[in-house]
């Protein structure tokens, strides 16, 4: 007999319906191989502020296929928010394969600019950290610069907390040095 896949298993409550505070609902569905198209368009969405911060440049479609093979793989969880056929943001968990770093993960959340300030944010976060939660991770961290407030409240009010402030070490898209803040949550 098979051993249960842990990642369908998290994944079974989905899709999901949340409701925004405009009233609007969006459906909440795992990342798939299917969905590239969709990933780049929203990504080519985001203003350059958007743009700035971010691990990989998910505007370019090679990315982006790295980042299905990582759900595919397991070692990547990502859930997209979608407005009718668009998606308008997405949550992802990213854990490691490595021994000493195998029950930490980290959280990466980005919404459209047109969807912030209704709690989307909110649910992706939450939505994933439960996911995170439900594959047994027991340190969740997430990287952000300190300028970010409304994703470091955000995080906040989930119980994360700031654990360190590394100094000098971002390097946006224009060559600029930001300091990085690393959140926490022990679950």
């Amino acid at each position: 007999m098979s051993t249960p896949d842990p990642v369908a298993q998290a994944l079974a409550d989905f899709p999901q319906n949340i409701k925004l505070k405009d009233g609007r609902t969006l459906e909440l569905k795992p990342a798939r191989v299917g969905n590239k198209s969709a990933i780049v368009k929203f990504a080519k969405g985001l203003d350059e502020q958007d743009l700035l911060f971010l691990r990989v440049d998910i505007t370019q479609p090679e990315v982006v296929d790295n980042w299905l093979q990582n759900i595919q793989a397991g070692e990547t969880i990502s859930l997209l928010a979608w407005d009718d056929k668009q998606v308008v943001g997405y949550a992802t968990v990213d854990r490691n394969s490595a021994r000493w770093t195998r029950r930490m993960g980290e959280i990466r959340v980005n919404v459209a600019p047109e969807f912030r300030a209704l709690g989307l944010g909110r649910h992706l976060i939450g939505k994933i950290f439960d996911l995170a939660r439900r594959l047994g991770l027991q340190k969740i961290v997430a990287h952000m610069t300190p300028d970010q407030i409304g994703a470091q409240n955000a995080f906040a009010k989930l119980g994360f907390r700031p654990e360190a402030l590394l100094a000098n070490v971002v390097e946006d898209r224009d060559g600029n040095i930001h300091d990085l803040t690393i959140l926490s949550y022990d679950i």
